[in-house]
């Protein structure tokens, strides 16, 4: 369904419009729909809608504010860019305010913070259910969910893991608890908040059942993951979708028996606006389904480890996908 400001359209617009529904429901179109333009505010340019897209402060929300502006844009829309507006807190005050339309927002902080919840879920998509049908009454709606996943992770080299046939974190802890050691003692790096918190190694050990030989406590991220790098350790804790990662041909296991929160990231959009703009969805759809862990540690690592602003990389890689084109 398209908005309009008139009633008295041209008969070309019309039928255009009809054209273009029948295509959206067929499947025939691209990933960034093409949105009937609005009739202009006074500036001589006619727009789609004027929507404001907000975001936290560090390089991963950037960057995802910039995707969404981008498509946005592509897709005919006025966008006011207030991405780095500042902590968890006041970017959902902005939305709930009304002072911003939308942003990216993580799962596991939603379900603690915004909706004040303690106890664990089974699965990011349980997870997923719930939040959505319970902000919805706080006039809030969740889009589809990026496969990404922000969380704690347990990383080793690329190397490593593939020479000792290591994908899931239950892999690390049989071979383990089998007594092997191909790269020597079972060293492990952590932080001091996650080697002392229950969320943190204490835990993992628990639901995992197994120890390693040692643990070392690294307070610098950036020295912990060159420990890793470098071999001096063979097994660390990081963020899954830090730029360290690809930068440093690093792995993170899977964790298949979901111990750690889920961090899935999915933009989030005023009821209000959505209900004005029903074509957001599929706007930013075609963006989460290619937000994987591997994808979102790379952009980062452009920003945070080469410099680059968070547009450009945004930019450069909606045009390695095709979903906007080349300047």
């Amino acid at each position: 369904m398209f908005l309009f400001r008139q009633r008295s359209l041209h008969i070309w617009r019309t039928m255009l419009a009809a054209i273009l529904v029948l295509l959206i429901l067929g499947g025939c179109v691209s990933n960034v729909p093409v949105v009937e333009p609005l009739e202009d505010e006074g500036n001589g340019e006619a727009v789609a809608g004027k929507v404001t897209v907000g975001s936290k402060q560090f390089t991963e929300q950037l960057i995802l504010g910039q995707i969404a502006i981008l498509l946005l844009e592509k897709a005919g829309f006025e966008v006011v860019d207030r991405t780095g507006l500042g902590q968890t807190e006041a970017v959902r005050e902005a939305l709930e305010n009304g002072e911003i339309d939308l942003y990216w927002e993580y799962l596991a902080t939603a379900w603690t913070v915004h909706l004040g919840h303690e106890e664990p879920l089974a699965s990011p998509q349980e997870c997923y259910e719930k939040i959505k049908e319970e902000d919805l009454a706080n006039g809030i709606a969740w889009l589809e969910p990026a496969s990404f996943n922000n969380t704690y992770a347990i990383i080793m080299s690329r190397e490593n893991a593939e020479t000792a046939a290591i994908v899931t974190i239950s892999d690390l802890a049989d071979l383990i608890n089998a007594g092997q050691r191909p790269f020597g003692k079972w060293v492990f790096a952590s932080s001091y908040e996650y080697a002392l918190s229950p969320e943190g190694y204490p835990g993992l050990k628990e639901r995992y059942g197994f120890a390693f030989d040692d643990v070392v406590l690294i307070t610098n991220p950036a020295i912990l993951y060159e420990a890793l790098r470098d071999g001096d350790v063979p097994v660390a804790m990081g963020l899954a979708t830090d730029g360290h990662l690809a930068s440093f041909n690093l792995v993170s296991l899977v964790d298949d028996m979901y111990f750690h929160s889920f961090y899935n990231c999915a933009p989030v959009v005023r009821q209000q606006t959505l209900e004005k703009y029903p074509v957001i969805q599929d706007i930013l759809s075609g963006a989460s389904l290619l937000l994987d862990e591997e994808t979102v540690s790379r952009l980062n690592a452009l920003v945070d480890l080469e410099g680059k602003e968070p547009r450009e990389v945004a930019r450069e890689w909606l045009q390695s996908t095709g979903l906007i084109e080349p300047l």
